[in-house]
């Protein structure tokens, strides 16, 4: 988490000294770099049932000292959750975005999993008052595993890859409206295997400058 605000601080470091530069460019050209943070609300299939058929021992239960390892699965408790983002636009094709989630409440059995990412954001299309984008993030992710067998299970941090896009809407100079945001993330170590949650969001944000 501290090395995560770290980088969010660093990139609002370097966006500010770049819109600074650019001000010296005649105002023609328009001002080119923004900044918009912003907050959201989540909706996400974790990908783990947890308890006691969300794991497995293979033929290691054959042993004195079965090793459990976790297995991948469709949840029936999507988890909710609220987070933060800030989208950079350096140049109308140079973009990043930042964000991160707490993915905390519909627990079943204490599973529960949070995400920071950050990454090219890109401007596909632009109609109306309306923005669609696709995004391409990488970070990492922390996950609780819950209970097995009666037992805490403990936590863990995991690479974590992340495909999306969505449409912002402007409302107006300063706010916008994301109507929709959906990500796949890919963990390509997890445990003997790798996790696939996705999940959808929703959220408003300013624009700083």
């Amino acid at each position: 988490m501290r090395r995560f605000s770290l980088l969010f601080f660093s990139i609002l470091l370097i966006s500010g000294a770049v819109a600074v530069s650019a001000q010296v460019v005649p105002s023609a050209t328009g001002r080119q770099v923004t900044i918009t943070a912003g907050g959201m609300a989540s909706i996400f299939q974790p990908d783990f049932v947890g308890g006691d058929t969300g794991w497995n021992c293979g033929d290691t239960c054959l042993n004195l000292n079965p090793v459990y390892t976790p297995v991948a699965g469709a949840s029936n408790y999507p988890l909710f959750g609220a987070g933060a983002y800030v989208d950079v636009r350096l140049r109308r094709w140079v973009q990043f975005e930042a964000e991160a989630r707490w993915l905390r409440f519909n627990q079943n059995q204490g599973i529960y999993q949070d995400n920071y990412l950050i990454g090219p954001r890109l401007p596909v299309y632009r109609f109306w008052k309306a923005t669609v984008y696709g995004k391409a993030l990488g970070g990492y992710s922390k996950m609780n595993f819950g209970y097995f067998n009666y037992l805490p299970t403990g936590t863990g941090k995991f690479t974590d890859i992340a495909f999306g896009g969505g449409m912002d809407i402007k409302l107006t100079r300063k706010i916008s409206f994301r109507a929709v945001d959906v990500e796949y993330h890919y963990w390509p170590m997890w445990g003997n295997s790798t996790l696939s949650p996705y999940g959808a969001s929703v959220g408003m944000s300013y624009k700083i400058f």
